[in-house]
């Protein structure tokens, strides 16, 4: 029996940022959400067939990019410095998907943290862009909760 519910996707602009220490941030971009690992080619001396076997290698996290319009805030680039004078400053990061109706539905975990860059924005006189500024993290693994 079908059922009478359709199953849409979720919206990509429907989403909150998480940061330990830190108030939710009101970003318009976030990416990165990537996790890729390598392969390592092994062969015995031993073994009968003539290819190598893959055997699961090293994972890797691509980082994480945020932007958003500049405000009065500067909670990031006191982060920031703190990185650069040599705190170690490593915080959780969640990314929160959300519903039509505004409900967490998935979370993207990003562990220990970093600002690895961070970038003002870029001024130009007969513009009507909003002032942008994006951060860069670096992280130790990316889980999802669903």
């Amino acid at each position: 029996m079908a059922s009478d519910q359709r199953n849409d996707p979720y919206r990509g602009y429907n989403f909150v940022l998480e940061i330990d220490n830190l108030p939710k941030g009101a970003f318009s971009e976030v990416g990165g959400l990537t996790a890729d690992g390598d392969s390592v080619d092994y062969r015995e001396g031993t073994d009968m067939q003539s290819n190598v076997r893959k055997l699961m290698g090293m994972r890797k996290y691509t980082n994480l990019t945020f932007k958003r319009g500049y405000t009065q805030d500067k909670a990031l680039w006191q982060w920031y410095t703190n990185v650069m004078n040599g705190v170690p400053d490593r915080r959780n990061v969640t990314i929160v998907l959300l519903n039509e109706r505004r409900e967490a539905v998935l979370r993207w975990h990003a562990e220990n943290a970093w600002i690895n860059k961070i970038e003002g924005p870029s001024l130009k006189a007969s513009s009507n862009d909003v002032a942008m500024e994006s951060m860069e993290l670096i992280h130790e693994g990316l889980t999802l909760e669903m």
